[in-house]
């Protein structure tokens, strides 16, 4: 199968697959800039510790300061599951938002896009600690990133908190956990509720194959546990499924049976088992539910094709009401839509986003 059609149907895979996918930025676009951010004695919620918590980031633009020192440009990005800060730079996210003329054009907009705990090239199990690793969660990534944004890049507030899938949910936990520290919040593809029913089923199924692989040897193993591997890609490949795009790139029985061995292939050598359970695991203790504390607008969206947000549930208009200004935008399938994975297509919600900054615009 050609590399078009693994392209067209990545981003409606969840980020744990599209991470490697993402495509090279426009010779025209803004030029990004890496770093690292060491946090000295880091302690985990689980109570465990790292002697040096290293936060790879990434950075579009500069910081403007008001008179007062404070910074007045800042917007925080962050990726999803298995994915990475550079995973949202591609053609259909940053080519849309940071180029110039866009909605977070970086000539104006200082951009950053943190690699998570676990994730891209930040501290994760199979650095050499493996399954030794601290039991990191949500709490802890959120923590790093915010010690990041503060500590590590000296801003003090943020023009806009913005996040996919993960990243949507560290988007409420942002905006509960310090709510004067932005001017606005864009969660996008997620809900503020624990991890439960049919989402917390797929998870638990991913870690499960794994750790029940003889190869596993409590995750000290010598080569990969392969079939663990196959049966947590198998079950991410169905809860990133986009059923409109892939019938589309995938029209008969064998251009969807060579997809599948091709990817299967090429995660197999990309993928650490260790990162895929630590990431998938990560969600287990999510609650972000206390949406009074939020103070900045929201503007919340989800897309009506998302397996892992089904829109039936309802979740999402129940709870929105209990944020003091915010709304909850539910995008219909169309050719536009590309199931979970909607949330990296900025131009099918980029007039919300516009929306967004308007209206909490100093």
């Amino acid at each position: 199968m050609s590399r078009w059609i693994a392209r067209s149907i990545a981003a409606a895979l969840l980020a744990l697959a599209s991470g490697g996918l993402a495509l090279a930025q426009p010779a025209s676009d803004p030029k990004p800039v890496e770093g690292d951010f060491i946090i000295h004695d880091f302690h985990f919620k689980s109570g465990e510790t790292l002697p040096a918590l290293r936060i790879h980031y990434t950075t579009f633009g500069h910081p403007v300061r008001d008179a007062a020192g404070h910074v007045t440009n800042a917007v925080i990005a962050m990726h999803g599951t298995g994915g990475s800060g550079t995973s949202l730079i591609r053609p259909i996210f940053s080519g849309v938002l940071f180029s110039p003329g866009g909605l977070l054009d970086a000539g104006r907009y200082y951009i950053i896009l943190p690699d998570d705990i676990g994730h891209g090239k930040s501290s994760k199990p199979s650095d050499g600690l493996r399954a030794h690793f601290p039991h990191y969660d949500y709490a802890d990534m959120v923590e790093a990133e915010h010690r990041l944004v503060t500590e590590g890049l000296h801003v003090d507030h943020l023009r806009l908190v913005m996040g996919t899938s993960m990243g949507c949910m560290h988007t409420f936990l942002w905006g509960e956990t310090w709510p004067d520290a932005m001017d606005a919040l864009m969660p996008l593809a997620c809900l503020d509720v624990p991890i439960a029913g049919r989402n917390r089923l797929w998870r638990k199924m991913v870690v499960d194959a794994i750790t029940s692989d003889p190869a596993w040897h409590g995750g000290d193993y010598t080569s990969q546990p392969r079939e663990g591997m196959r049966t947590a890609s198998d079950l991410i490949t169905i809860a990133g499924s986009a059923p409109a795009q892939m019938q589309k790139a995938l029209p008969t029985r064998e251009a969807a049976e060579k997809y599948l061995d091709q990817r299967l292939q090429a995660e197999f050598t990309t993928e650490d088992a260790n990162d895929v359970l630590y990431s998938t695991d990560s969600s287990r203790d999510y609650d972000a539910s206390h949406l009074e504390l939020i103070k900045a607008p929201v503007m919340w969206v989800n897309s009506a094709d998302d397996f892992i947000n089904p829109p039936e549930l309802g979740i999402a208009e129940r709870e929105v009401k209990r944020i003091a200004h915010a709304r909850f935008v539910l995008i219909p399938i169309s050719d536009q839509t590309h199931g979970h994975g909607t949330h990296t297509y900025a131009a099918v919600w980029k007039d919300y986003l516009a929306e967004l900054l308007k209206e909490s615009g100093r």
